[in-house]
């Protein structure tokens, strides 16, 4: 076993990756910030009980854990900064009417979430708490758009889905724990045979609404499809109401949207519309989110809230290289005004790399050089033009 190698699923970044990265976090802040998002940094660890407040065994299962040596307590490191930020706002900032946050940070699982997934991610998220309607949860998906813009994706694909639709389909099953459990994970999987086999002893028109759930998939067409053949509830119409709206308004901006209403994703944890996106020739969804009203109550706070987030070291494989300064190479040396010259040009934006003499005479890899002439610094290019 060799000392260097790290873990499976973790791996180090290196400079002109990191570039890309901490660009594209810098741009992605900024523009969380121009729609009013305060950012916060939660901590690394937490107690246990806090960080999994309300997020279901999922969230359980993907949770690093330690004892804490000062208290005894069980401590977990993140695996997603979401419940942090519902903690924060409802112990913390504890503001009446709308409150929005954004954070980037590391966050760390047990496994890994995807096929070339990484168990560490770098992952930039926004909150909106304190607002139920339709324009919070249109707000974030917004957001979620021009972040990846910014990333260089621009032909995204977005699914939307709802979790009322699959409870109020399911509500009235008398059914035991283990059987409605079987039940959700066929609907996950998509597994219209199990479904058949599950559902057996339901109802009809019970047995019949379950079924279409997984064929109620594609363009927002399915929408309408689905009011046909869904029960009459309440929670479904309301839940096919809300879809129809966020679906016109992101078509007439020019965005591609697809509907599938068998999404199970966090179906313990998300209490209304959810949303992914997704890239051209990538499979894994490059950005989620969605609406967790309940979350803010395992807090002692109801509160409603939606948000999203993307792993920003996933992304930044779509974004390109910033472009980069020339860089002025300069002599390592004790010559009168050197230092200030160097340090006042660092403080104007400028990368200044000081060598060894015998190094910075070197003209293949720097286009400028800082130079003496007539007792004066000078940056000098190639051609041996001054500069300002």
């Amino acid at each position: 076993m060799s000392n260097w190698r790290l873990p499976e699923y973790f791996s180090d970044v290196l400079p002109r990756e990191a570039a890309v990265i901490e660009h594209l976090r810098r741009a992605c802040l900024d523009a969380a910030k121009g729609y009013g998002y305060a950012l916060v940094m939660p901590p690394l660890l937490e107690f246990v009980d806090s960080l999994l407040s309300g997020t279901g065994q999922d969230l359980d299962l993907q949770t690093f854990k330690l004892v804490d040596q000062i208290s005894g307590r069980a401590l977990g490191l993140r695996a997603d900064m979401t419940p942090q930020a519902a903690r924060i706002d409802s112990h913390l900032l504890n503001q009446e009417g709308v409150t929005r946050v954004c954070y980037c940070g590391s966050a760390v699982r047990t496994h890994p979430e995807g096929v070339h997934a990484s168990r560490e991610i770098l992952q930039f998220g926004a909150e909106l708490y304190g607002h139920a309607g339709l324009e919070a949860d249109l707000e974030v998906q917004r957001l979620s758009l021009d972040c990846l813009r910014l990333a260089g994706v621009d032909q995204a694909a977005l699914d939307l889905a709802d979790n009322r639709i699959v409870r109020g389909v399911l509500s009235g099953l008398l059914l035991g724990p283990e059987a409605m459990e079987a039940i959700l994970d066929a609907l996950a999987n998509k597994d219209a045979g199990e479904l058949r086999l599950l559902t057996r002893d339901c109802t009809p028109a019970q047995r019949a609404a379950i079924l279409a759930l997984p064929e109620l998939y594609g363009d927002p067409a399915v929408l309408q499809e689905a009011r046909r053949a869904l029960p009459q509830h309440a929670l479904i119409l309301r839940a096919l109401d809300d879809l129809s709206a966020l679906a016109d308004y992101h078509e007439q901006q020019g965005s591609q949207v697809q509907i599938d209403l068998a999404d199970m994703r966090g179906y313990r944890y998300h209490s209304g519309v959810i949303f992914s996106v997704y890239a051209r020739g990538y499979a894994n969804a490059v950005a989620r989110g969605g609406r967790y009203d309940e979350v803010g109550a395992s807090f002692g706070r109801p509160r409603a809230a939606t948000g999203f987030s993307m792993d920003l070291r996933e992304v930044a494989g779509f974004a390109t290289a910033p472009r980069a300064g020339s860089a002025i190479v300069a002599e390592w040396s004790m010559a009168p005004g050197l230092a200030e010259v160097v340090a006042d040009l660092r403080r104007r934006g400028e990368t200044v790399v000081q060598l060894p003499p015998d190094q910075a005479s070197d003209t293949r890899a720097f286009q400028r050089h800082l130079v003496l002439r007539a007792g004066t610094w000078l940056v000098e290019d190639r051609n041996g033009s001054s500069q300002a």
